[in-house]
């Protein structure tokens, strides 16, 4: 089988790059080594930069019809409640020029549904069952090889199998960084019929020798998300019996309060980017170049956004209006994010910062790019490398005209701006004087 391009893995990361190739009219296909995809709530949090990705990949609707809003924390103390506890800072209506002012929630499975039903709508395809065995390359493409079935040759490859990459070892790249915590977190699913769904539950250790437990309701779902840290080292109890034992013993709730256990794994909070986000024809993306702790939500985020990033590259290498210079600033553009975001989600899991306007990464931007270039000597608020506000100019949504996998050039007051397609700014001048010359450099004729 040839294809453009393969995707190992149907995570979020993997499912949006797949959507973005499928509606350039890439052939692209997704494999996963699982028979499914991955159940649990895992990274449940879409933050608004992510949330207008989504608008433009065209699942922002379903997201949004199957999500909800982040309830307020309620701090538990000797079974009564000690207290509100706000979770986010959130902005003000249009204050950083979206119309997204928090972290929207929905269950990583939900999120990875609608993500294949848009894949499939578009005619894309993901191969269950597939796990890779091998990969070679050349100067022409990638052949990879399975536990089962025939080969798939392809011009690129993309590696989005998660923190645990096969693909990224089988290709020598160091994943460096620190264990942020010696304890395992267990994190699970259940079902709790009785308890109030207004409030993310919050029940702090009730002693030095004991951990954390948080129950958040699910969005979208009966259900509630159950995170535990585990102090002393111990491997954790993950049948239905071990959780009731351990909600029991950190809350007011009786062990048969938890009806049901749909879901539940452990990890030890960890945060690592990866040595270089490209070995020749194959990239890195998501999970399998950095992994973040789960504090603040920037995981999942960081990683769809990496995809955001090398699809409308891959899309115009492979349709022949660029060169394949271009795929070079990927990593020169997204190993910093990684390495920012990496910083700032650990300092969260230390409480050395908060969630708020940083953790909603509108404000990450490409600014010392090659491909960004200011020639206006007083730049306004909007230079070459940031994100596009969501503006309306003469009664027209600007988003509305950005959306699409190509470039469109806009003119404001203070400028005429070239919009790249992942909607950052490429090229800002006071006038087009100069913009030839800047779309001859990048390859866009």
């Amino acid at each position: 089988m040839n294809v453009d391009v393969l995707i190992v893995g149907a995570g979020p990361t993997g499912l949006a790059l797949g959507i973005d190739l499928a509606r350039r009219g890439v052939d692209a296909l997704v494999v996963e080594r699982g028979e499914t995809l991955a159940p649990g709530s895992r990274g449940k949090g879409l933050q608004p930069r992510t949330m207008e990705v989504y608008e433009d990949l065209g699942v922002l609707d379903e997201v949004l019809a199957a999500g909800g809003a982040y309830p307020v924390g309620m701090v538990w103390a000797d079974g009564e409640q000690a207290g509100e506890h706000p979770m986010f800072d959130p902005a003000e209506d249009g204050e950083e020029g979206s119309r997204f002012t928090g972290p929207w929630m929905i269950p990583q499975w939900r999120n990875q549904e609608i993500l294949l039903a848009r894949l499939t709508e578009l005619g894309g395809t993901v191969a269950f069952g597939r796990e890779v065995t091998r990969l070679e390359q050349d100067t022409e493409g990638v052949t990879a090889h399975f536990a089962s079935g025939e080969p798939v040759r392809a011009r690129y490859a993309v590696a989005a199998d998660g923190g645990r990459s096969a693909v990224r070892r089988a290709l020598g790249i160091e994943m460096r960084g620190e264990t942020l915590d010696p304890d395992p977190t267990l994190v699970a699913d259940v079902r709790i019929p009785d308890l109030d769904r207004t409030w993310w539950h919050l029940f702090p250790p009730s002693g030095p020798d004991a951990g954390f437990l948080a129950l958040c309701p699910l969005a979208g779902t009966d259900r509630f998300q159950l995170v535990a840290r585990l102090p002393g080292g111990t491997d954790p109890d993950l049948s239905l019996e071990g959780v009731r034992k351990l909600v029991s013993e950190r809350t007011h709730l009786a062990p048969g309060a938890v009806t049901e256990l749909f879901w539940v794994s452990d990890f030890r909070p960890r945060a690592a980017l990866a040595d270089r986000f490209r070995e020749g024809r194959i990239f890195l993306a998501g999970d399998a170049a950095h992994v973040h702790s789960p504090a603040g939500g920037q995981g999942l985020n960081t990683s769809v956004q990496d995809a955001y990033n090398l699809g409308w590259k891959l899309g115009a290498v492979l349709g022949g209006r660029a060169p394949e210079a271009l795929l070079d600033t990927y990593e020169e553009e997204r190993r910093p994010i990684a390495e920012h975001v990496l910083g700032l989600s650990t300092a969260i899991h230390r409480e050395e910062a908060k969630r708020g306007a940083s953790t909603r990464q509108l404000g990450l931007n490409y600014r010392h790019s090659s491909l960004s270039e200011e020639t206006r000597e007083n730049p306004g608020p909007l230079s070459a490398g940031d994100r596009v506000p969501d503006l309306t100019v003469d009664g027209v949504r600007l988003f509305d005209r950005l959306r699409g996998p190509d470039w469109t050039l806009v003119t404001l007051p203070d400028g005429v701006f070239l919009v790249r397609p992942d909607g950052y700014v490429g090229w800002a001048g006071a006038t087009e004087e100069g913009l030839a010359s800047y779309r001859a450099r990048v390859g866009l004729g």
